[in-house]
């Protein structure tokens, strides 16, 4: 597999906050030295209060764009089913420019009931969200080969999350650029071969995958180098806000730059 850059990334989660608080949290890990960015795309809380404060993941990641110069952002990630396929081309086009080329489009096949419920989509089987998804994804690329003007970054890269093995990892071969996944180092590993063996398949060649994690903020730095062994190349951690982990995120960029 070709050796790539080892990056550290944050979920900023847009829950029990500010418009400000995120702000900060943003900027601050840019200073810190974290290589991406991304925010879930949800509407409601994922913990606490289920009817806490919340804010939508599209318009947050445009005033990313705006705020931050450096860091990669995108949705990790966002559902198929909220929007329509040529709109998610033509947002992720805007915000590609918006940033001067950092964006990562993140899709998946969604997975909450309450927010397709709340919001009127139809939520659907597993199955069929997964067929949804694969049936998109030739849809967002053609838009984004139409769009005037194009996306700063030919191509925009696509990151799929997901660890289904049958249906998910083969559409990840098929169509992304990057792959978010689960598990611990010796999980994500087996799952990053299933997914080299998709390749192989589909006749892309595994080294052009990124693969990353989202481990717990303690489990990263323990894990840290036992996640690159089996391939990982992006640990991703969550935060809340501007003072929550903020030392584990220094001691992780520490981590990678001493390598």
């Amino acid at each position: 597999m070709t050796t790539r850059q080892i990056r550290i990334g944050i979920s900023a989660r847009p829950q029990h906050t500010t418009v400000e608080r995120m702000r900060e949290t943003w900027q601050r890990a840019e200073e810190i030295g974290v290589d991406d960015i991304y925010i879930w795309d949800h509407f409601f809380p994922l913990n606490g209060d289920p009817h806490g404060a919340h804010f939508e993941c599209w318009t947050l990641l445009a005033a990313m764009a705006e705020v931050t110069s450096r860091v990669r952002i995108g949705p990790l990630v966002s559902a198929i089913g909220y929007r329509n396929p040529n709109l998610i081309a033509d947002m992720a086009r805007t915000i590609d420019h918006l940033s001067g080329g950092r964006f990562i489009l993140g899709l998946g096949s969604g997975w909450k009931e309450e927010d397709y419920a709340e919001y009127g989509y139809d939520f659907m089987t597993a199955p069929d969200r997964l067929r949804d998804l694969d049936a998109k994804l030739p849809i967002i690329k053609e838009r984004l080969c139409k769009l005037n003007p194009p996306p700063v970054q030919q191509p925009l890269p696509i990151l799929i999350g997901g660890s289904g093995e049958k249906v998910t990892l083969r559409i990840v071969a098929q169509y992304a650029d990057m792959w978010n996944g689960f598990g611990d180092p010796e999980e994500a590993g087996r799952l990053g071969r299933v997914l080299d063996d998709w390749c192989v398949k589909v006749g892309r060649d595994p080294g052009e995958i990124e693969r990353s994690i989202m481990p717990g903020a303690r489990e990263a730095i323990a894990n840290a180098d036992a996640y690159v062994a089996e391939g990982i190349t992006t640990l991703i951690v969550g935060v809340s806000n501007p003072d929550e982990d903020l030392n584990v995120l220094r001691d992780l960029v520490a981590w990678r730059d001493s390598r």
